[in-house]
């Protein structure tokens, strides 16, 4: 943890056991003081490379839950337009999902697409394939 972040434990420690120099404690005395910690602790977070506690990710979804249930019931919630923003995508910093779209210039190619895919399917493939 010191290697980590030393201004995160000491922090920690002051906040939590109110030590402020650490260094004059027994080496073991402050790994147990350091596993004590909350999991919501600055050095614990960053451990764990999380970027928001539980409590707040938690937080974040329900509202988005809500927000969602809400829009639902407004005209552009039954249009499919202007959907809420995610606050939980924007806590956890996720990139946008991307949407790929492809359009076919005939049914023909259409088909033949599909039966390339069919067929790595079958083959134990995935579904990728090569856009023209």
């Amino acid at each position: 943890m010191i290697n980590l972040d030393e201004e995160s434990l000491i922090c920690d420690l002051a906040e939590t056991y109110q030590i402020y120099d650490y260094k004059r404690l027994p080496l073991q005395t402050v790994a147990v003081f350091s596993c004590g910690l909350r999991e919501n602790s600055r050095i614990k977070m960053k451990l764990s490379q999380q970027t928001a506690s539980i409590e707040t990710m938690l937080l974040a979804g329900i509202s988005d839950k809500l927000g969602i249930l809400l829009w639902a019931q407004t005209k552009d919630g039954q249009n499919g337009k202007n959907r809420p923003i995610s606050i939980l995508e924007k806590v956890l910093n996720l990139p946008k999902k991307s949407k790929e779209e492809v359009a076919f210039a005939s049914a023909e190619e259409f088909e033949s697409t599909r039966n390339q895919l069919l067929l790595n399917l079958k083959a134990g493939g995935d579904l990728d394939w090569q856009q023209n």
